[in-house]
C-alpha cells in the first residue's frame, strides 16, 4: 500500500511538472504579471474578481499558445539542446494529450477574459491566433517572425488596461508600444547567445540572420526606441496614463543602463554579453511596470 501511494505521488508530481513545463509556467507567469500591472494602471478601484479572471485567463491564454507551439515544433525541438527534454519531444507527453490541454486552456482562457468584457476576450483570442498561426510557422522561414511575434507579445501589458476600462485608447496603445519595442532587443539578445542551438532547429531569429554588427546596431536602435516610448507618459499626452517627472527620471536611468548593455553587445559581441543584455531587458521591463504602478498609487 505504501509503495502504491509513493508511486501515485510520483506520477502526480510528474503530471504537474509536465503541465508546468509544457505551458512554460515561468514565461506565462511573467506575462500574467504584465497584465496585472496594466490592470492596476487602468483601474479606478481594484476589483479582485476581475483580477482573478485576468490572472486565470492570462495564464491559460499564454499557456495554450505555448502548448500549440510545442506541438507544431516537436520535431524541431528534438534537434536543439535547450528544448529536446521538453515533455513532447522527450516522449513524456503525447501529442494528443498536449492538444487536449491546449484546447481546454484556450476555452478556459477566452471564457475567463470574456467574463471581464468582450474586448478583453477578443485581444486574448488575437494573441493566441497570431502566436500560433503566424509567428510559429514564420520562425523557420524569415527573421521577420520576431516582428510578427512582437504583436501578440505586446498585448498582455495593455490587456490589463482594457480589462480595467473596457476600451482601447491612447493609454493602452502606449503600454502596447512600450512592450512592442522592448521585445526586439530582448529576443535578439536571446537569439544571439542561442544562435548555434537555433540553427540546429532551422530557426531564423536575428534580423541579419547571424550575430553580427548589423544585428547589434538594430538592437541598440530598438533599445533607444523602448527608452523613448517609456518616457512619453511623463509629458501628459497619454490621457489617464501619466508618469511623474521623478519616476520619469528613474525610468530614464534604467533605460540608459539598458542601452549601455546594448552598446556593449555592439562593441564586444560575445554570447556572455548577449546573455547580460537579455537579463538586463527582463529587469528593465519588470522594474518599469512596478514603477509605473507605484507612481500611480503613491502620487
Amino acid at each position: 500500500m505504501s509503495l502504491l501511494n509513493t508511486q501515485l505521488q510520483i506520477e502526480k508530481k510528474s503530471i504537474i511538472s509536465n503541465f508546468l513545463e509544457v505551458t512554460k509556467h515561468r514565461l506565462s507567469l511573467s506575462i500574467v504579471f504584465s497584465s496585472i500591472a496594466g490592470y492596476f494602471l487602468g483601474a479606478e478601484s481594484i476589483d479582485y474578481y476581475i483580477l482573478v479572471l485576468l490572472s486565470v485567463g492570462g495564464y491559460c491564454m499564454v499557456g495554450a499558445s505555448n502548448v500549440y507551439n510545442q506541438i507544431i515544433e516537436k520535431d524541431l525541438d528534438v534537434l536543439m539542446n535547450r528544448t529536446k527534454n521538453r515533455p513532447i519531444p522527450s516522449g513524456r507527453m503525447s501529442v494528443n494529450t498536449a492538444f487536449i490541454i491546449a484546447v481546454l486552456l484556450t476555452g478556459t482562457g477566452i471564457a475567463s477574459l470574456y467574463l471581464i468584457n468582450p474586448i478583453t476576450a477578443m485581444f486574448g483570442a488575437i494573441c493566441i491566433f497570431m502566436y500560433v498561426s503566424l509567428y510559429t510557422p514564420l520562425k523557420t522561414r524569415t527573421p521577420l517572425s520576431v516582428f510578427v511575434g512582437a504583436f501578440p507579445g505586446a498585448i498582455p501589458f495593455m490587456l490589463g488596461w482594457v480589462a480595467a476600462t473596457g476600451e482601447f485608447g491612447i493609454e493602452s496603445g502606449t503600454l502596447f508600444m512600450i512592450q512592442f519595442f522592448w521585445q526586439f532587443p530582448h529576443f535578439w539578445a536571446l537569439g544571439w547567445f542561442l544562435y548555434e542551438d537555433y540553427k540546429k532547429g532551422g530557426f531564423f531569429m536575428l534580423p541579419t540572420g547571424k550575430p553580427d554588427k548589423g544585428t547589434a546596431i538594430q538592437i541598440v536602435l530598438y533599445s533607444i526606441w523602448t527608452f523613448l516610448a517609456s518616457l512619453i507618459p511623463v509629458f501628459g499626452v497619454t490621457g489617464r496614463l501619466y508618469l511623474t517627472p521623478f519616476s520619469g527620471i528613474i525610468i530614464g536611468i534604467l533605460g540608459l543602463v539598458f542601452i549601455y548593455f546594448a552598446i556593449r553587445l555592439y562593441k564586444i559581441g560575445t554570447n556572455k554579453v548577449a546573455k547580460e543584455l537579455m537579463l538586463a531587458s527582463v529587469s528593465y521591463i519588470t522594474l518599469l511596470q512596478i514603477i509605473y504602478v507605484l507612481d500611480k498609487f503613491i502620487r
